[in-house]
């Protein structure tokens, strides 16, 4: 601490006054950094990649305490979130406390979950996925970890009023509401908890008339709305539902929108992206955090969410998608997803 810091801290001292903590930056961002094998994701880490290297810019650029990681593959061991916060960590970035846990993304059933008459397809598994924790999450952060309590094997057919669709009964005796995972990781910070809620919910589309994804989608979000915590809590990940332009259900967002505030985090890239598709969307698209093809549907839409409990004071926060420059050029190399974090003034007046 300098001199002037030091002067500054006795003088508010001897006031009686405490100093203002920063702001407590808490962000969520899909990477993009999942491969087509086990241990691929580890080998790439240790060499030199261009989109490995692109997320690393994103991350540093943004610098958040506590960052929510999805589309990350687990290991069993942790390595390859070892060796992506060793690179952070070279980046100037040290996220000392670190949590992944085994999604259900590419856990196998053993069921011919999608009925087409083959077995250990990526359709077979709890979540979509062609080997075990393709996909999954992790929680980086500056401060301690803990407890954590992992919800991903909660069955469908628990949650009250699931929209599950009509399915075998060996089938829904196992299906896993989760297709990736959901956590309820309490993090201390300033001596206070905090309730990071992590998910990563499957998109609404990629089914048939029966509309199982789109079911599911909105189910995953309506899990959170019997799984408040007490406390304060901030709801983080990629909730894969655009509310005014997606193809899914948003009745369980809308609900669940009651119980947050909405930073509506903006992006002046992400207002400059016009054209195509994205001319025919009802939403604002400043708000939106994935660029897909502007010549298709869905084009740019609303996915990534940081969404803090009524009551906490929001400070600021952003979309990391510049309109132009090498920042930008990094942003588009990493991942269709962009980085949305927010900052709250903390610890949260009693």
């Amino acid at each position: 601490m300098g001199v002037r810091a030091l002067a500054g801290a006795a003088l508010l001292a001897a006031l009686g006054l405490a100093a203002h903590a920063d702001p407590l930056r808490i962000a969520t961002y899909s990477p993009d950094l999942s491969r087509d094998g086990p241990g691929l994701l580890l080998r790439d880490l240790g060499r030199k990649d261009a989109q490995i290297e692109a997320a690393i810019r994103v991350v540093a650029e943004t610098r958040p305490d506590i960052l929510l990681l999805t589309k990350f593959d687990w290991d069993y061991e942790g390595r390859a979130l070892d060796a992506f916060a060793a690179r952070l960590a070279e980046a100037g970035l040290d996220y000392p406390h670190r949590f992944a846990a085994r999604p259900n993304s590419g856990m196998a059933t053993g069921l011919d979950l999608n009925a087409d008459g083959r077995l250990g397809t990526a359709d077979d598994a709890q979540g979509f996925g062609t080997f075990s924790g393709q996909g999954g999450m992790a929680i980086l952060s500056r401060h301690p970890i803990g407890p954590v309590t992992d919800h991903t094997d909660f069955l469908w057919r628990d949650l009250p009023g699931h929209l599950m669709p009509p399915l075998p009964e060996d089938v829904v005796a196992i299906r896993r509401l989760s297709s990736t995972a959901h956590w309820d990781a309490v993090i201390t910070v300033a001596d206070r908890p905090l309730h990071l809620l992590g998910m990563s919910a499957t998109p609404p589309v990629f089914d048939g008339p029966e509309d199982l994804n789109g079911r599911r989608n909105h189910d995953e979000l309506a899990f959170w709305l019997h799984h408040l915590p007490d406390g304060p809590f901030v709801l983080a990940g990629n909730l894969n539902l655009d509310p005014m332009d997606s193809e899914g259900r948003p009745e369980a967002l809308a609900r669940i929108m009651a119980h947050v505030t909405d930073p509506l985090p903006r992006s002046p890239g992400g207002a400059a992206a016009r054209g195509g598709v994205n001319d025919g969307h009802k939403g604002d698209p400043a708000l939106d955090t994935g660029d897909w093809p502007d010549d298709k549907p869905p084009g740019n839409l609303r996915v990534d969410y940081v969404l803090p409990a009524k009551g906490l004071k929001v400070l600021g926060s952003g979309v990391l998608w510049p309109a132009d420059g090498p920042l930008a050029e990094a942003a588009l190399a990493a991942s269709a997803h962009r980085l949305v974090w927010v900052d709250l003034d903390w610890p949260p007046a009693p």
